[in-house]
């Protein structure tokens, strides 16, 4: 393919928009973000990652699993999308409702006699409700119009930066930050909803019979998500129980700049995912290359990063953070490999979507949340915040390549990331 040719083609275009929105972002993000933990310190910087933590968990549920789905049904029902959206839209809004106050009731009980805690957790799950408007997002992509979602997250960011700015200068306390999570969702959601209706969206309305046909594909995507959120926010639960809000902060600061550039690997994986889904119909031996292709870019493209990581990573964070942030250094060693494994797990949502293989997701993940809980009550309280960057990373390892290959109906994906990783049958 030539140069000229690479430029037209909808995969490039809709990742290069998603990659140069986030690029822009990220750099707006990581100067707000670490002027903001300093100023915060590890403490309080901690008790956000922790009201974070919450989110992340009960956002899982919210979503219904609608978010693995709803780009397959936008292109199985391309009459249907007005009312695939609607559905979705009324649907999450239900349960992100339910979530939000589940999430305070939950808090209030485990931390009930820190007031600040629960508040800080409080004001972070407002952001929760707002999250649903995310599903504009996915029409977007599958119209290969991710532009216009880049363009809008772009603006989010920049009116949160300004409103963390202004927090900054006028010196107010984590409570205010802790909004600024929520601030986030509901700028997104504002301009992702503009933009859809300026661009000509299909009319939206709920209809029961579209909710139970996307509830029907989706519900094996509820549990697993949750199990995913169990693996990936226990650690900071565990360690604001075991430890302390520092512990908490430490750990918050190695996962956040070892995640400062994986907005990468997600729009290739976005861009990817429609033209995968089209494939497997049309041309078998081309979906299952395109398959280990996506693998192989995710896999390498981490370990490099992650490399560099091991190399500058006590350089990284004193830069950026600062002396009082050093014990993240080690922990960003650690956890900053699972980037690899976490992301071939990502990917792999297209086969699994496309094979309809959603069931076996929960046996997997189930595993592994039981898995992760277990080596984190181990190591924790022996090695601290690295016990919890061991249980991220073998956790990672297990769910995306071991446990598949006891599944005999996963393990045909299994063998495509190994050939991926052997760089076998790419080309």
């Amino acid at each position: 393919m030539n140069f000229k040719a690479i430029l037209k083609n909808k995969e490039f275009g809709n990742a290069s928009w998603l990659i140069g929105g986030k690029v822009f972002q990220m750099v707006i993000s990581l100067v707000v973000g670490v002027i903001t933990a300093r100023y915060l310190g590890p403490s309080n910087y901690g008790l956000i990652g922790y009201g974070a933590a919450y989110v992340s968990f009960f956002t899982a549920f919210c979503s219904l699993g609608l978010n693995s789905v709803i780009i397959k049904d936008f292109i199985d029902n391309p009459d249907e999308q007005g009312e695939a959206i609607g559905s979705a839209l009324v649907m999450r809004m239900a349960s992100s409702i339910l979530s939000a106050v589940m999430i305070v009731g939950f808090v209030s009980v485990v931390d009930k006699n820190e007031a600040l805690t629960i508040a800080v957790v409080s004001l972070c799950s407002i952001g929760v409700i707002f999250h649903i408007f995310e599903t504009f997002n996915f029409w977007f992509q599958s119209q290969y119009k991710s532009k216009i979602t880049a363009i809008a997250t772009l603006l989010a960011y920049m009116v949160t930066a300004v409103y963390k700015i202004i927090l900054l200068i006028l010196e107010k306390d984590v409570r205010w930050f802790a909004f600024s999570t929520s601030v986030d969702y509901i700028v997104v959601a504002v301009f992702l909803f503009i933009a859809y209706k300026k661009h000509n969206g299909a009319k939206l309305k709920f209809s029961l019979k579209k909710s139970k046909s996307l509830l029907k594909v989706s519900y094996n995507y509820i549990l697993s998500s949750m199990m995913i959120a169990i693996y990936g926010q226990t650690d900071k639960l565990i360690l604001k129980q075991m430890l302390d809000e520092s512990a908490v902060g430490y750990f918050t600061t190695a996962t956040t700049i070892c995640l400062m550039w994986v907005f990468v690997l997600q729009a290739i994986i976005d861009s990817m995912y429609p033209t995968i889904l089209d494939l497997k119909n049309k041309n078998q031996q081309l979906y299952e290359k395109k398959n280990r292709q996506l693998y192989a870019i995710v896999f390498y493209v981490s370990c490099f990063v992650s490399l560099g990581f091991l190399v500058l990573g006590d350089f990284v964070v004193k830069i950026l953070y600062g002396e009082e942030y050093m014990p993240s250094a080690d922990v960003l060693k650690v956890v900053s490999w699972y980037t690899a494994f976490s992301f071939l797990g990502v990917a792999r949502n297209a086969w699994i979507v496309s094979e309809g293989k959603q069931k076996y997701l929960k046996y997997i993940y189930g595993c592994a949340a039981v898995l992760n809980v277990v080596i984190n009550l181990v190591l924790i309280p022996i090695i601290g915040t690295i016990g919890a960057a061991l249980a991220t990373l073998i956790t990672q390892v297990f769910t995306s390549i071991v446990l598949p290959m006891f599944i005999k109906e996963l393990r045909p994906n299994a063998k495509l990331m190994l050939e991926a990783i052997c760089l076998k049958n790419i080309k």
